[in-house]
């Protein structure tokens, strides 16, 4: 499709959104970080199996989650500061409805990539993995925006980029589209 992508259906009162691969591509390497996150654990001995944010989950039994979080959000803060915009941002700015960002990414580095690419004052409620007892694919942080905005779950729809924010859309009772359709 040329011109851009599709308007969101109407029918929401409110749209919440991913952040990375959605709105902007934060510029990091997720290998490195992993490396990184993988290098504290074995240096304690511990279980290094599994993918990132298996890593991140399984920190906080090992009582390394403050440290393994901070190793993420440092990259994540640095990635923001050298994001990409993708095409959809234009319609956070265009958009007259309530809007949030709920994101697996830290809070911090949201707020940076939105302030970086001029989206901060159109946006009305940011959540971050850090802003919620618990990070998607868990419903907490999307009915968190969701209440943030004082609209219903089912009145929002969530547009993401994974299988995982479709998941989190499910479990919190909103609506979903992948940005891929939108294209």
């Amino acid at each position: 499709m040329t011109g851009g992508p599709r308007r969101i259906d109407d029918g929401w009162e409110a749209i919440i959104y991913d952040l990375d691969g959605t709105l902007v591509d934060l510029a990091v390497d997720w290998d490195e970080v992993a490396t990184a996150v993988v290098g504290t654990f074995a240096k304690r001995g511990i279980d290094t199996s599994g993918n990132l944010w298996d890593l991140l989950e399984r920190a906080s039994r090992a009582d390394l989650r403050g440290h393994v979080e901070e190793i993420i959000s440092e990259y994540e803060r640095e990635g923001a500061r050298y994001s990409e915009r993708l095409p959809l941002a234009e319609q956070v700015i265009e958009e007259e409805r309530p809007i949030a960002v709920c994101s697996l990414n830290c809070e911090e580095a949201c707020r940076i990539a939105l302030a970086t690419h001029g989206l901060e004052e159109h946006v009305d409620a940011v959540i971050g993995r850090d802003s919620a007892a618990k990070p998607k694919p868990d419903p907490g942080p999307l009915e968190a925006a969701a209440a943030a905005l004082e609209v219903p779950p089912e009145r929002t729809v969530f547009v993401g980029d994974t299988d995982r924010d479709a998941i989190t859309a499910e479990r919190a009772g909103t609506g979903f589209l992948y940005v891929r359709d939108l294209f």
